[in-house]
């Protein structure tokens, strides 16, 4: 298994993880239920440290497919600059949702704040799982591409030429 095959292997958990980890949190704060609240801090903890093996498999994975035929330097960089962003957002929430444990453990008064906290956070790092996945599936995925044209392709040509007789 190279870099690559790594890379997409486990770049899905950060962003898996952390969609679940906010779903949970909110229902564990509508409910007021520490539990819930546990297992999304535990989820955000999980997404961090995938966050850390998908950044360590990432620089990789570019040299691999870098200079392969309608990929380029340039996508793959927005890619970099965007998931160095979220990777960071994520350290931050895994860190913080760990205090979270130990706080409702604890019972302590601000267990509460940091919940709402840890939610502002995983509400802002929702925005850049969506730019994040979007441009990392535009490396390989042509047909994803905003200025993706299907004549450009040659694939809606042929249709369109077999369809004529």
């Amino acid at each position: 298994m190279n870099d690559a095959h790594l890379h997409m292997v486990v770049n899905h958990f950060p962003i898996i993880g952390t969609i679940f980890g906010f779903g949970i949190l909110i229902t564990g704060l509508i409910l007021k239920n520490k539990t819930l609240q546990n297992a999304s801090y535990a989820l955000f903890v999980v997404a961090a440290i995938f966050a850390v093996i998908s950044m360590g498999t990432g620089e990789g994975a570019e040299e691999l497919v870098e200079d392969m035929p309608n990929i380029g330097k340039e996508i793959i960089h927005e890619h970099e600059e965007l998931a160095e962003k979220l990777a960071v957002l994520l350290y931050v929430l895994g860190g913080l949702s760990l205090v979270g444990m130990y706080l409702n453990f604890k019972n302590h008064s601000k267990a509460k704040l940091l919940s709402f906290l840890i939610l502002g956070i995983a509400t802002a790092g929702l925005f850049l799982i969506q730019k994040v996945g979007t441009s990392g599936g535009e490396i390989r995925h042509t047909e994803i591409r905003a200025n993706f044209s299907a004549t450009n392709s040659g694939g809606a040509e042929k249709q369109s030429e077999e369809h004529d007789d």
